[in-house]
């Protein structure tokens, strides 16, 4: 290790050590959290590295560790899991260069540039897009367009035998004595369960009333989790349980060309035949298309129809991958509300254009700015 980069290290930690925020303001105490996370990703990144190479030279048994990502999961804090992904990514920074330089900076962290690796040896070529997208919006970003080109570049029957194969289901007890369990299905069962206890989650937060919302949403998914279970669900939601977007062409010919779509939303490709056998499937919504866009559907009041509804909850073209909240950098998935850009009380209409998915502390900061901004007043007729 260069003397530079040790003193400096240590003097870091030192300055660290004597620091108390509560002797700086709120705004310095904000800047200085930020320059702090930009030194952290630098050096995890720089650790990253430079154990990489004390590894590569032995220097791990000179310490007493047979495995290198002991030593370094030990040093870290981190586990041995973590601490082997983060030496295999620095020893794939040398075939990355944009991504070397952007880790060196403090622009990407070691686990963001994991996640863009992955996605350069699924996509090749797409790792400074991928850089860009980490730096602007976060590690779930990133996560999430790498997860959406891997599941493309796979095919879809293929990747139908591939998650058969990885359904798991596992329980046990905690310390409280609670039942948890981990678990995973393919997108054909999985999406449908998951829809249906968020439509029942949401239904008995709405019967809760004021004195019920504060609880946490999940709380309630599990209250519908255990309704569903005992056959208790009352419903009814205006959601599909599970819904299909395939190309017409494709669904006629029983097989997808390149470049055509036959995915379940927000679960990824399925093949042709599932989306055909399962058409006659009363709680299935099928939406064919032609790659048009969706034509916009307003009225004016709070009520989302059945249409409206089913036309957002798509997501947008051409992807049509689901909804997400649209806050950059949250990407959150499930528990999402759906929030007039132009207010209701200022005269926006309840329409595709006007309503846009967020999750509950989103759409909160949302409101506060439009009631901030004057926006909950009609406008005054000219």
């Amino acid at each position: 290790m260069e003397p530079r980069v040790r003193a400096v290290a240590e003097e870091l930690c030192r300055e660290i050590e004597s620091f108390t925020p509560a002797l700086y303001s709120g705004a310095d105490c904000a800047v200085l959290a930020e320059v702090l996370s930009r030194a952290e990703k630098a050096c995890s990144g720089g650790r990253a590295r430079a154990a990489a190479r004390a590894i590569s030279c032995g220097a791990h048994k000179q310490r007493g560790f047979a495995d290198g990502a002991d030593w370094l999961a030990k040093q870290a804090g981190t586990s041995r899991a973590e601490a082997r992904t983060d030496l295999e990514t620095a020893n794939s920074l040398a075939d990355m260069p944009a991504t070397a330089d952007a880790v060196a900076k403090g622009e990407v962290s070691i686990k963001e540039a994991a996640e863009v690796a992955r996605g350069e040896a699924v996509c090749p070529g797409s790792e400074e897009e991928l850089v860009e997208l980490a730096k602007a919006s976060g590690l779930g970003a990133v996560k999430e367009e790498v997860r959406k080109r891997a599941l493309q570049a796979a095919r879809a029957e293929d990747l139908a035998t591939r998650q058969h194969q990885a359904r798991y289901f596992r329980h046990w007890r905690d310390e409280l004595g609670l039942v948890r369990f981990s678990g995973a299905l393919p997108p054909t069962a999985g999406i449908g369960i998951v829809n249906r206890i968020e439509a029942e989650a949401s239904r008995l937060r709405r019967g809760a009333g004021p004195a019920g919302r504060p609880g946490p949403f999940e709380a309630h998914a599990a209250d519908a989790l255990v309704s569903m279970l005992s056959g208790a669900g009352k419903g009814p939601s205006p959601r599909a349980d599970l819904v299909v977007v395939v190309d017409l062409a494709a669904y006629r010919r029983g097989h997808a060309h390149p470049g055509e779509h036959c995915h379940i939303v927000g679960g990824g490709p399925v093949p042709v035949r599932f989306a055909r056998a399962i058409s006659g499937d009363a709680f299935l919504k099928a939406v064919t298309h032609d790659g048009v866009r969706t034509e916009t559907v307003a009225h004016f009041g709070r009520h989302i129809g059945a249409e409206l509804r089913t036309a957002l909850e798509l997501g947008p073209p051409p992807d049509f991958d689901g909804t997400r909240c649209t806050e950059p950098g949250c990407n959150r998935r499930y528990g999402l509300e759906w929030d007039h850009v132009d207010p209701v009380a200022h005269n926006g209409p309840t329409s595709y254009d006007n309503l846009q998915p967020r999750c509950k502390p989103h759409h909160w900061e949302k409101t506060e700015r439009d009631r901030q901004a004057g926006l909950f007043e009609a406008p005054q007729p000219p």
